[in-house]
């Protein structure tokens, strides 16, 4: 079924800087997407999966990144079917597991295995693993926001944005999210509760239904953010409805952008927008 795509492979231990480097690994083979954790990222947004570090254990973690789940598995096939990629990258802490990968998704054998220590020293290695072990960060390869004009210069805390040189000073932009798995017992990932409000804000200008968000309150946790929103609707629709579909709409989106789990999302209808009544004088 995939047997006209190349693939290759990212090789090395946990923590050693793999995600940090995949877009700059893709950029010098010219390979257009990768698989990192159980999702397929092309161009630094994600296209397909979840990732494995939003698992609740590490067990998961491992079941996910595999592939081992039948549906899982169907999921990121289709992906691929749809998508048509000429090449893929598979990142891994071992060749057996970047090799398991490839024949769980039923991908053509890899052709060609880049090691973390080709595209890192050792003093960066090092550093990586440091930070892993001491702060429990981890990165997947794309940005926490996937910049586009709509959202440009918001800043995010903890987002990094990276620019760098590749391979042969072959410049490349290299945009990745620092995140906490569910399972890291080394403090808790956050946001900035602005950044969600941003979210909600440009979702709720594209929605009729909704004039205003009035408030936006986020808890976080390890599971993920709790989010509350209190909306300005407007008077003569169905209130249920509408903010049923805007709170879905949240909800993918928000987990869309920042890769990470959000536990509830409540939406209050505080006020509502009554439509204006001109004096007409003949």
């Amino acid at each position: 079924m995939f047997e006209d795509i190349k693939v290759y492979a990212f090789v090395g231990p946990s923590g050693t800087g793999k995600s940090y480097r995949a877009q700059m690994v893709a950029s010098k083979f010219n390979i257009d997407y990768i698989i990192d954790d159980g999702i397929l990222v092309e161009d630094n947004e994600i296209v397909a999966g979840n990732s494995a570090k939003k698992a609740p254990t590490k067990i998961e973690t491992v079941k996910r990144a595999l592939f081992i789940d039948n549906s899982q598995k169907k999921e990121m096939q289709r992906a691929i079917k749809k998508h048509k990629p000429r090449s893929i990258l598979i990142l891994g802490t071992s060749d057996s597991m970047v090799e398991e990968i490839a024949k769980n998704l039923d991908l053509p054998p890899i052709i060609k295995t880049i090691y973390i220590t080709e595209v890192a020293t050792e003093e960066e290695i090092n550093s990586a693993k440091r930070i892993r072990t001491t702060e429990g960060k981890h990165v997947i390869p794309v940005p926490t926001f996937e910049i586009k004009k709509d959202f440009s210069g918001y800043l995010l805390d903890p987002l990094q944005i990276f620019k760098t040189n590749g391979f042969g000073n072959k410049p490349y932009i290299s945009e990745k999210s620092i995140i906490r798995p569910t399972f890291n017992y080394i403090g808790n990932f956050t946001i900035s509760d602005t950044v969600f409000r941003q979210i909600v804000d440009y979702l709720a200008e594209k929605n009729e239904a909704i004039t205003e968000i009035l408030r936006v309150r986020v808890n976080n946790s390890e599971e993920g953010p709790t989010i509350y929103i209190e909306a300005e609707v407007k008077y003569g629709i169905n209130i249920l409805s509408a903010l049923s579909d805007f709170k879905e709409k949240c909800i993918k989106e928000i987990e869309r952008l920042t890769s990470m789990n959000v536990k509830s999302i409540r939406i209050i209808a505080k006020k509502l927008t009554l439509p204006k009544i001109f004096d007409i004088n003949f």
